[in-house]
């Protein structure tokens, strides 16, 4: 059986990312495809990688034919989801929201971090965080609402917090650590949407690397709400010479307890608690995940490192910002909420060279 789905937003980064899984993927059908500015533009027009995959043209947002859909991936601006949810959950389209609209639990958290007030805070009540490695449950209360013929709202995990919550939640969970979880992350020039301005301007971000928004970037708040660490995590992003690829470094402070372990032992832990998660990839003691062995996949690549002399444990994470980190993980929500294989249409092998 194939499901009708639609994408709002589909001229984006992400959204070019997500029609690119869709048009390859076994079980949806990608059948509306929305860019108020492209509109009546063929997709292979505005991407031409796209030639001979899919004659498909974009439409306006507010095409009827969205409603229609089993379900609509919305990979649109924060604030802008928010005027897009409530009709679509109404109209029965099951969604999968990339924006952050819907990621933080609490209402009066969003409006603070993101400036302007939540119009739909009931929906935070029954929506699913979209990151299925450390939110199984979510994901299942959201299969069993579409299989009992209603919506259901999925609120996918932003870029650098899954990187990063993939990285150290584990250790976390385990009670390894204490006090502050200090944060050190470097994205590709897409991970800033396809907007150009002058930090993200060729001329700008090529031979630099460049720290931004130091001690208030918008994804802190939903790092903290994953790792249960609420005004514990310091998150610190970093601007790179290249398009794709996600690298977060988590820096632990050990209890007394786990830092008499080995990494060996933690280690074990890690392939414990990933076990049957197809898409992390928990590394052997002395390799550390590289950007470039993630690139157009869907998988997270997971190192460990410990440092004896601090008893500190280093837990770093690479992705795909636009793959994993975006519209790779919100298909494989889909999957699951659909009842599908949770790697049905998405890479895993990424580019060796």
């Amino acid at each position: 059986m194939s499901y009708k789905v639609g994408v709002i937003g589909a001229a984006g980064y992400a959204g070019a990312e997500l029609v690119r899984l869709l048009v390859q993927h076994p079980d949806f059908e990608l059948s509306v495809i929305t860019s108020n500015a492209d509109a009546g533009t063929p997709l292979a027009e505005v991407y031409p990688a796209f030639k001979g995959y899919s004659d498909i043209a974009f439409t306006t947002h507010d095409d009827p034919a969205v409603k229609s859909c089993d379900l609509v991936f919305l990979a649109v601006p924060h604030t802008a989801a928010l005027a897009q949810v409530p009709g679509l959950l109404d109209a029965g389209v099951t969604v999968c929201d990339l924006s952050a609209d819907y990621r933080l639990a609490d209402p009066d958290v969003y409006e603070r971090w993101y400036g302007t007030k939540h119009t739909s805070p009931e929906l935070l009540v029954t929506r699913s965080f979209g990151l299925p490695e450390l939110f199984p449950d979510d994901i299942a209360r959201a299969c069993d609402l579409r299989a009992a013929g209603k919506p259901a709202l999925v609120a996918c995990a932003g870029c650098y917090p899954t990187a990063t919550s993939i990285a150290s939640a584990p250790a976390i969970r385990a009670g390894w650590s204490q006090g502050i979880v200090v944060v050190d992350a470097k994205s590709g020039v897409t991970g800033a949407g396809k907007g150009c301005n002058a930090k993200t301007h060729f001329c700008n971000a090529d031979e630099d690397v460049q720290a931004y928004k130091v001690g208030c970037h918008r994804h802190t708040p939903e790092i903290e709400q994953i790792l249960g660490k609420l005004g514990e995590v310091v998150f610190t992003p970093h601007l790179i010479p290249m398009k794709r690829g996600l690298l977060s470094t988590v820096y632990l402070q050990l209890t007394d307890e786990a830092a008499d372990m080995s990494i060996e032992d933690m280690l074990g832990c890690y392939l414990d608690f990933y076990d049957g998660r197809p898409f992390v990839q928990v590394l052997p003691v002395g390799e550390q995940p590289r950007t470039a062995s993630v690139v157009g996949t869907n998988v997270c690549q997971v190192g460990l490192a410990k440092n004896e002399r601090t008893h500190t444990l280093i837990c770093t994470g690479a992705i795909d910002n636009l793959c994993k980190g975006a519209a790779g993980q919100a298909v494989q929500c889909a999957n699951l909420v659909f009842g599908l294989a949770e790697d049905a249409g998405l890479p895993r092998v990424g580019m060796p060279v």
